[in-house]
């Protein structure tokens, strides 16, 4: 069993073993799930609108053609 602390201001200090289970990192929410004997803890899947701005945007658009062109490619390395 891990424990952890309550603070006055109602935070708790999640133990790296804990988050490193549950695959935790610095922004990660939780869900907590009522059940009949309390409440269970479960990572929450993040938004997809999470992910906005992550991936820079290409200095130039790519055309259709291009887009092909890389799936073509790619398939064609995934059958060697």
């Amino acid at each position: 069993m891990v424990s952890a602390t309550v603070t006055s201001k109602g935070q708790v200090t999640i133990p790296a073993e804990v988050r490193a289970r549950l695959g935790l990192r610095p922004g990660s929410r939780l869900a907590f799930v009522p059940t009949a004997d309390g409440y269970e803890i479960h990572p929450q899947a993040a938004s997809i609108r999470d992910l906005k701005g992550a991936v820079p945007r290409p200095d130039q658009p790519i055309s259709v053609e291009e887009m092909n062109e890389a799936i073509a490619t790619a398939a064609t390395e995934d059958t060697r």
